[in-house]
């Protein structure tokens, strides 16, 4: 792996890994970190696709794409969601562990990964460790009731969001186009979500967003995510990285977020909660990288 590889393969952990921090930094409510962080990454895929020339696609291609970022938007409304919950030290774990296990189980059932009886075993194993992993994460030394049903409401929600996280990863691969050409129909899906969701909830009495200038402060946080989801479309490439090892990379942006939750947000850890934290995070990324390797 050369030097430019390895850079760009690791735009993800910079990109996704400050991105929950900086949203949470912002503040704000979740209906103002969405539809900030949507036009960011709208400006951001707009900017690119002026620069390279990249004609917008058409027919089913478009419609998949916005599909693709429509869910999107959806789960990262949860968890912002369930930020507010639990803190996103503790969600991004979590949500990185769904994620996990999701794209893993749609490539053995859907498209095919882990032929064989081996494959099969070390990719169950992997799952499994991954499950471990989220939960060592979260692992608490004093125990509290209200807390630990705070932490189980938050872990259904995340569950649940994952079927758009799932939407954003699977859309794409019905259409004939690559990530790049994809990137400006994804990202329109993404803000009209947060129109949407920012009307509805001024049709149920509370301010609108779009009249909110917290809202438009997230606009830097959009412009870190934009910048993860492209550089990782380029990682993935086979004269780049590759989709395997592109993946793994960007798994690295876990660790990142959760750290920075710890040091710049104040969520608190005792030093014998932070070490078992710390191990959920290697476990997590190590059985990643079983999974895509095997």
């Amino acid at each position: 792996m050369n030097t430019t590889a390895l850079l760009i393969g690791l735009g993800p952990l910079l990109g996704w890994g400050l991105y929950p921090t900086i949203a949470s930094k912002i503040g704000g409510r979740p209906v103002n970190q969405i539809l900030g962080s949507t036009i960011g990454t709208l400006i951001f895929a707009l900017a690119f696709a002026g620069m390279q020339g990249i004609a917008f696609p058409h027919g089913m291609d478009l419609w998949f794409s916005i599909i693709s970022g429509i869910g999107w938007a959806s789960a990262q409304i949860v968890t912002f969601k369930v930020f507010t919950m639990v803190g996103s030290s503790r969600a991004m774990p979590i949500t990185t562990a769904f994620q996990l296990l999701g794209a893993s189980l749609w490539g053995v059932f859907a498209l095919g990964d882990w032929p064989g009886t081996n494959a099969r075993i070390f990719g169950g194993l992997s799952l499994v460790a991954i499950i471990i992993g989220a939960w060592l994460t979260v692992w608490s030394e004093h125990k509290d009731a209200g807390n630990a049903k705070k932490l189980r409401d938050a872990v259904i929600l995340l569950a649940i969001g994952e079927i758009g996280y799932w939407a954003y990863s699977a859309a794409p691969q019905a259409t004939s186009i690559g990530g790049k050409e994809a990137f400006v129909p994804q990202a329109i899906g993404m803000v009209i979500v947060a129109v949407v969701y920012s009307i509805f909830l001024a049709m149920r009495g509370e301010k609108l967003a779009l009249a909110e200038s917290v809202s438009y402060k997230h606009i830097i946080s959009g412009l870190f995510f934009a910048f993860a989801a492209l550089t990782y479309l380029i990682s993935a490439q086979s004269n780049m990285n590759g989709l395997a090892t592109g993946f793994i990379l960007s798994q690295t942006s876990v660790v990142l977020a959760t750290l920075t939750g710890f040091w710049f947000l104040g969520q608190k850890k005792t030093s014998k909660e932070m070490t078992v934290t710390i191990c959920g995070l290697v476990l997590i990324l190590a059985a990643a990288t079983v999974t895509v390797l095997i």
